[in-house]
């Protein structure tokens, strides 16, 4: 058993997500048959049910459909994982617990989920969350990320009714993720072979602090286990200001990745920025961030983008969502350069600065309150 420094039996439990279900299966029986005493946990959504398959180095364990009671499909995962987490730790045969989620789910709210009641006197108290960690192809990571598939058009949508595109979820699981696991073709005994943009992309996007490492053979129970997941470092990597900003071209040559921060501590105008909306949203790009609008004081927006999608929300008041930090619009943007001059960088960069107020716009305060609410059919309604 995996036992912690204060000598107390602690199950290490570790969470896979990817959009991939070939690399899912593939990570799980490398991990299974790497070390024993590993056991996971795999779930899948259908329609009106969640199946459940529990697995280990011997095979199949269970394979049980569980009937889905509300909509609400992550609650249905979480309150299965949990019982089923619970039960495999205290087993006494298994060392080690996988939870790999449905295709194309995000690890964050799973990982958030498992941390909280693995505190004391919680369901997990006897476990500790060691690695959340994705598994991407990075033959096909570029038209993964930057393309406009969606995910059911490729037929791995949780529901029937999801529409984010393939690069959105994708690109959720590599900045959330503390490990990314990139699988490559065949180098020989060097072990893989990334092509560099894919791999420029990846350490773009990979949050500040986590780890990557290339190859499933690169990937070991030990090395999950060895590590503890951070809650709080997690939920900084996926807030819109936990953004990376890699600067200059990447460390690969032939890599044609690029970053562009844009930033200004001005709101944008709501009528302009419509009229350039299209110009800063649209094209294979990731771009993530928040912004604030004259016309809505104190509110922090969010801004998320991948695939030719572009969503924009509200958060909340920014002195809750973003405390400690002054109003500011900060997008990164994260896309590949053609053979050409900078054309695509040198646009976003116009469209941002024309969208943006000017300082003697952004000065009228209070007053915007009085004019027409363009933005209410994306932010909802404007309260003063």
């Amino acid at each position: 058993m995996y036992r912690t420094g204060d000598g107390r039996g602690i199950i290490p439990v570790s969470v896979l997500a990817t959009i991939d279900p070939v690399l899912r299966d593939s990570a799980l029986f490398g991990l299974l048959t790497d070390t024993p005493g590993v056991v996971a946990a795999r779930h899948d959504i259908y329609e009106d049910h969640l199946r459940r398959v529990v697995l280990d180095a011997t095979g199949v364990i269970e394979d049980v459909l569980v009937p889905l009671e509300h909509a609400c499909l992550s609650c249905a995962v979480r309150e299965d994982a949990v019982p089923t987490i619970a039960r495999l730790a205290r087993d006494g045969r298994w060392s080690h617990v996988l939870l790999a989620l449905p295709i194309s789910a995000e690890p964050l709210p799973a990982a958030r989920s498992l941390a909280a009641v693995a505190a004391p006197g919680g369901a997990l108290d006897h476990t500790r969350i060691a690695t959340s960690f994705t598994v991407v192809d990075a033959d096909t990571l570029q038209h993964d990320l930057l393309g406009d598939d969606t995910l059911l058009e490729r037929g791995i949508g949780l529901t029937s009714g999801d529409e984010r595109s393939v690069g959105e979820a994708l690109a959720a699981q590599i900045e959330q993720a503390d490990l990314v696991v990139a699988h490559g073709s065949p180098a020989g005994l060097a072990g893989v072979s990334l092509p560099p943009t894919a791999s420029g992309l990846l350490d773009r996007l990979r949050g500040a602090g986590t780890r990557r490492v290339n190859g499933l053979h690169a990937l070991t129970a030990a090395g999950l286990a060895a590590a503890t997941h951070s809650p709080a470092r997690a939920e900084h990597r996926a807030h819109p200001l936990g953004a990376v900003v890699v600067t200059g071209p990447g460390g690969v040559p032939d890599d044609r990745s690029w970053t562009l921060e844009l930033r200004s501590p001005l709101p944008f105008h709501p009528e302009r920025l419509l009229e350039h909306i299209e110009s800063l949203g649209a094209g294979g790009l990731r771009a993530r961030g928040v912004f604030h609008v004259a016309d809505r004081p104190g509110l922090a927006c969010l801004w998320d983008g991948a695939g030719g999608q572009l969503a924009v929300g509200d958060l909340g008041p920014w002195s809750e969502v973003c405390a400690g930090t002054p109003p500011h619009t900060r997008i990164v943007v994260v896309g590949v350069a053609d053979s050409g001059p900078d054309d695509e960088r040198r646009r976003l960069r116009e469209a941002f600065h024309a969208a943006l107020c000017t300082p003697e716009e952004a000065a009228a305060g209070v007053e915007w309150l009085w004019r027409e609410d363009h933005l209410a059919p994306w932010l909802g309604a404007r309260t003063a």
